[in-house]
């Protein structure tokens, strides 16, 4: 048994299909490359512009079982498709791509995404659509179409695989990312999208405590209002009792009024208790 690591610098690595038997790592390297004679690889005119992240392309068809990527840009990789994601180990300070950051408005009302960890296949299915507010990056020849079903999976992979490498804050946003793709899939009942629409909008899936706090002001605001404008009963409902006395064969009906509570005190040096009301 053997294992590879493959150390890069200004590059796009393109897995596609790629069959790996053995564990690889392949990560970006920070430092620059160093020739036998000292001197930096890059300044022999291999580097091509002044970026040296190295990014990821695609991962379709890849077995990820032993796949360990570190310190790579994964905002346009493609990974519908790729086997055993959820065993994928993410290491170092991988990038994802993000939602449009700035508020739009569409329809008279504004529109303005929670910022998250997205895929790029996201991307592309969200420029796709009719209506689609601008940021959303668009795909490019050959990456194939991929809708909310089939993403749904992908996410629920890497919000697994971010959970066993003890990323909490990464797999909340593909958990976010997986119910996204579930509210907008075609293979649920129009119940369960109304179920899911719900609950992104009081909370974002229980991962955005803000929205809830907003819808629980106001809450509390129609509450208070409310009471403002049509106040409390001022005076207390009276219980009744109904029967028929025997004797007569009458109808007869009692209200039962509570009087105010009354206190007992005994004034002092004398044994006799006297009766104090509570009633101003």
């Amino acid at each position: 048994m053997s294992t590879a690591e493959l150390r890069l610098r200004y590059t796009t690595v393109d897995f596609s299909h790629a069959v790996f038997e053995y564990p690889l790592t392949s990560a970006g390297e920070a430092a620059p490359f160093l020739l036998t004679d000292g001197q930096e690889l890059e300044k022999q005119a291999v580097a091509v512009g002044t970026d040296a992240t190295v990014r990821m392309a695609s991962m379709r068809g890849v077995d990820a079982a032993h796949l360990v990527l570190a310190d790579v840009d994964l905002s346009g990789c493609l990974f519908a498709g790729t086997v055993h994601l959820d065993q994928i180990r993410l290491e170092g300070a991988c990038t994802f791509g993000t939602v449009p950051p700035a508020m739009h408005w569409r329809g008279g009302r504004p529109i303005r995404f929670t910022q998250r960890r997205t895929l790029a296949e996201e991307h592309h299915w969200r420029a796709s659509q009719p209506g689609a507010i601008p940021g959303w990056n668009v795909a490019v020849f050959g990456a194939g179409g991929v809708g909310p079903l089939q993403l749904a999976p992908v996410y629920r992979a890497l919000r697994k695989a971010f959970e066993d490498g003890k990323h909490e804050p990464g797999a909340a946003d593909f958990y976010y990312g997986e119910m996204e793709m579930r509210r907008h899939a075609d293979d649920i009942p129009q119940s369960e999208r109304g179920l899911l629409t719900a609950y992104w909008a009081l909370s974002g899936y229980g991962m955005r405590a803000s929205r809830a706090l907003a819808w629980l002001g106001t809450a509390m605001l129609v509450t208070i209002v409310l009471l403002m404008g049509l106040g409390l009963p001022k005076d207390a409902p009276e219980q009744a009792a109904t029967g028929t006395v025997p004797a007569g064969g009458g109808k007869v009906t009692f209200k039962i009024k509570k009087d105010d509570p009354t206190i007992r005190r005994t004034p002092p040096g004398t044994g006799s208790p006297a009766t104090a009301s509570t009633r101003p």
